[in-house]
C-alpha cells in the first residue's frame, strides 16, 4: 500500500540524502525499523517532505536515527517538527544507580529530614488545635448545630467496643507484675509488698497508659483511616460545598468522645489490673482477698487515682487529634491513607508517653508521689 512507510537513499553531492515517505505510525511501520538498523556511516539529512502522518512511534525513529548518525531532519511540518522535539526532550539518560554519598552524609540527611517534618508536623497539630477550639467556641454559641447522634455513636465505638480488648489486656498486665513483682520480693522475705506494686502501678501508671496506647491503636487509627477514606472519595469537599464544617461534623464529635471516656477507660483498667494481681496473690502468695483488698486501701492514695484522672482526658484529646490530623492530610491515593494511618498511631503514641514523663515530674515536684 502506498501508505506504508519507507526510504529512499539518495547522493546529492557529496551530501547522503534519506527520503522517507508514507505514514510513519506503529501500523504502517512495517520492517522499517530493520532496515535502518543496517545503515551504516553518518547521513548528512533526513528528508520528511513525502510522509504523511507520524505518530510516537514514528518519531522517535526519525529522533534515533539523526541522534545516532548525527544526521539533520528537513521537510517536517509544524506538528512532526513538535512531536520530534518532545521525544527528544524525553530522552534522558535514567540513573541505574545513584550517585554516591557517605555514609555520615546520609545519616546526617535523614536526620534533618526527620526533624524538619516532626517540626512541621507539629505546626500542623497546633494549628489544627486551633482550629477544633474555633469550631467548639462556634458549637457553643449555635448549640443547634451540635450532633449528640455523632458524639453517642463515637461513644459505641471508642468505649463500649473496646471493653473486651482493654479489659483483658489490663487483667493480664495486673497477672505480669504481681508474677514479677513476687519472684523478685521473695529474695528479700516481702512478697506482702508485692501488693503494692500491683496497686500503685495499675492505679497511678500502667491502667491509663496502657489504655492510651490501645486507644491510640485502636480508635487513633480508626479515626484516620474513616476521615482519609472520606478526604479520598471526597466526601469532606462535598460537606463544605453544603455549608458543613468538617470540624463540626467529623472531629469535634470524635475528640468529644474519646476525651470523655477516656477517665472510664483508665479507671477500668486500672481496676481490672488490679484484679488480676488480686487473683495471681490469692493463688500464688496464699494472700485472701480481703486481705489484698485492705492492704489496696491503705497502700494506694486518692493522689493516684487523681493523677489518673487528669491524665486520662489530656491522652484522649492527643489521640483523637492526631488521628483525626493525619485523616485530614491525606490525598492522592489509597497508599496515603495506610501512612497517614500508620504515622497517626505512632505520632499518638509517642506524644502520650511524652506527656506522661511531664505529668510525672509535674506531680513529684507539687507532692504528689
Amino acid at each position: 500500500m502506498s501508505n506504508v512507510a519507507t526510504f529512499t537513499e539518495e547522493t546529492q553531492g557529496d551530501s547522503r540524502v534519506l527520503r522517507f515517505s508514507g505514514n510513519l505510525t506503529l501500523a504502517r511501520i512495517g520492517h522499517l525499523p530493520e532496515r535502518l538498523n543496517e545503515l551504516n556511516g553518518e547521513h548528512v539529512l533526513v528528508d520528511l517532505s513525502d510522509v504523511g502522518r507520524m505518530d510516537t512511534v514514528g518519531a522517535w525513529l526519525i529522533y534515533k536515527l539523526t541522534r545516532d548518525s548525527k544526521a539533520e531532519v528537513t521537510g517536517a511540518n509544524e506538528e512532526q517538527a513538535t512531536l520530534l522535539e518532545q521525544v527528544g526532550n524525553a530522552d534522558v539518560p535514567v540513573k541505574v544507580r545513584p550517585d554516591r554519598s557517605s555514609p555520615l552524609s546520609r545519616v546526617l540527611g535523614q536526620i534533618g529530614t526527620a526533624t524538619s517534618n516532626a517540626f512541621s508536623t507539629m505546626a500542623g497539630l497546633l494549628g489544627f488545635f486551633g482550629a477544633l477550639l474555633i469550631s467548639v467556641w462556634h458549637l457553643m454559641k449555635r448549640p443547634r448545630r451540635f450532633r449528640f447522634n455523632a458524639v453517642v455513636q463515637q461513644f459505641e465505638v471508642v468505649g463500649v467496643h473496646a471493653l473486651g480488648i482493654v479489659g483483658l489486656m489490663s487483667f493480664l498486665v495486673g497477672i505480669v507484675i504481681a508474677q514479677q513483682g513476687a519472684v523478685q520480693l521473695r529474695q528479700f522475705g516481702a512478697e506482702v509488698y508485692t501488693i503494692n506494686l500491683i496497686g500503685r502501678m495499675s492505679v497511678k501508671e500502667l491502667g491509663v497508659l496502657m489504655t492510651a496506647i490501645m486507644v491510640a491503636g485502636r480508635s487513633g487509627s480508626a479515626f484516620a483511616a474513616q476521615i482519609g477514606t472520606m478526604k479520598l472519595t471526597e466526601e469532606v469537599d462535598a460537606l463544605r460545598t453544603i455549608g458543613v464544617s468538617p470540624m463540626e461534623a467529623l472531629v469535634v464529635p470524635r475528640v468529644l468522645a474519646t476525651v470523655l471516656l477516656m477517665p472510664l477507660l483508665g479507671f477500668y483498667a486500672a481496676l481490672m489490673s488490679i484484679i488480676g494481681g488480686g487473683i495471681f496473690t490469692w493463688i500464688s502468695l496464699d494472700i485472701p482477698p480481703i486481705t489484698f483488698v485492705q492492704r489496696i486501701r491503705e497502700v494506694v492514695p486518692m493522689t493516684d487515682l487523681w493523677q489518673a484522672l487528669i491524665k486520662a482526658p489530656v491522652f484522649g484529646l492527643i489521640i483523637a487529634m492526631a488521628g483525626c490530623f493525619q485523616g485530614m492530610q491525606v490525598e492522592g491515593d489509597a497508599e496515603s491513607v495506610g501512612l497517614r494511618t500508620t504515622s497517626a498511631v505512632v505520632q499518638a503514641i509517642f506524644l502520650v508517653i511524652v506527656l506522661d514523663a511531664f505529668f510525672a515530674v509535674f506531680f513529684t515536684a507539687i507532692g504528689w508521689l
